[in-house]
């Protein structure tokens, strides 16, 4: 069977194995993928921190997934179509932020599914709102701020949902 990664990208002030990604990895390899964390600690810029995914990636063979949280997500987002990647789950994805409305990626025709937090007050719900409408995404809006950490339970079930549903796609 060919290889099957989900790659997870965080957010500006966390890293690689916070709460979250560790507990999604798990669900993760209960899926069957192998899962890889990137570290953008010390890097600021989302342009860098692209840069970082793609060379990240590069030497990986298979059916990739990217997940992303908050800058994470803007990351995932900008990288997904030159990795052909299969499906993407963002949390409360750093879209459409002052500054950077335009920079916003387009992303590819593939699977994508938005968790975001209603009590946000780092990246505006309205802004995943507008994202999922415009591109088709799958939009989950729950009752959480935007490091969403009392929610990692029902994240986990989303994401499991995600990826089971995703199986047509790789």
């Amino acid at each position: 069977m060919a290889e099957r990664y989900v790659v997870f990208s965080h957010g500006k002030e966390s890293g690689p194995w916070g709460a979250k990604i560790s507990a999604m990895a798990e669900i993760a390899r209960s899926e069957g993928f192998e899962p890889e964390s990137v570290d953008y600690q010390g890097i600021e810029d989302p342009d860098d921190r692209v840069t970082r995914l793609l060379s990240f990636c590069k030497d990986l063979r298979g059916s990739l997934v990217l997940v992303g949280s908050s800058m994470g997500g803007h990351v995932s987002t900008a990288a997904a179509a030159l990795l052909q990647a299969r499906g993407m789950f963002l949390l409360a994805p750093a879209f459409y932020m002052p500054g950077h409305a335009g920079v916003t990626p387009k992303p590819p025709k593939i699977p994508i599914t938005i968790v975001h937090g209603w009590k946000d007050d780092i990246v505006p719900v309205e802004n995943s709102v507008r994202f999922a409408k415009q591109y088709g995404a799958t939009l989950h809006i729950v009752d959480a701020d935007h490091r969403m950490q009392d929610n990692i339970a029902q994240i986990n079930y989303l994401f499991e949902y995600f990826l089971v549903t995703l199986e047509k796609f790789l």
